[in-house]
């Protein structure tokens, strides 16, 4: 049990870090920083890991299984 859900946790932390990733990557771009065809591979490798973000959204948004418990018992708790 304690194992699943450390996975779980682990698996969140790593896509956060992967949209962070991407967001840091928009906004030097944004900036002006560097343009993405000097850094082709880079750009490549951002475009192929902001797919890989988009398919884990879709997936998670369709496979989803109801509402969070703990947030429902925290929102019972308050009163609300």
């Amino acid at each position: 049990m304690k194992g699943s859900r450390v996975l779980a946790t682990l698996a969140d932390t790593f896509w956060v870090l992967l949209l962070a990733a991407l967001v840091l990557f928009c906004f030097f771009v944004a900036l002006g920083a560097f343009k993405p065809g000097d850094v082709a591979t880079l750009s490549i490798v951002m475009g192929v890991l902001a797919l890989l973000w988009i398919a884990h959204a879709l997936w998670q948004g369709r496979h989803r299984s109801g509402r969070d418990v703990a947030t429902i018992r925290a929102r019972e708790r308050r009163g609300f």
